[in-house]
């Protein structure tokens, strides 16, 4: 079993996902392996909230160029994640 820490990757801090705060939903990036399963029990056994919903997106990467030189970037997943009525997550307050 992986650590709950190895599943959650980082918060999104865009506009887009701050104003999904107002449906008390929250926006992570996830590992790629993870399922919606895994994903719920880091977030409640991190935060010490209790989940609702969690809906991913696999979100491809884009092609970039430095120069003469082509990549992409990596693919990502993506979680939201939405809290039951009254939970909160701390990290989140204040932005």
């Amino acid at each position: 079993m992986r650590d709950y820490r190895d599943i959650i990757i980082k918060p999104i801090i865009t506009e887009k996902s701050m104003n999904l705060l107002a449906d008390n939903k929250y926006t992570f990036v996830v590992d790629r392996r993870a399922n919606k399963t895994e994903i719920k029990n880091a977030i409640e056994n991190i935060f010490s909230v209790k989940v609702d919903n969690v809906r991913t997106i696999n979100v491809k990467g884009k092609p970039k160029r430095m120069g003469r030189f082509e990549g992409r970037t990596p693919n990502r997943k993506k979680a939201i994640v939405t809290l039951k009525p009254g939970q909160k997550i701390r990290l989140f307050e204040g932005m």
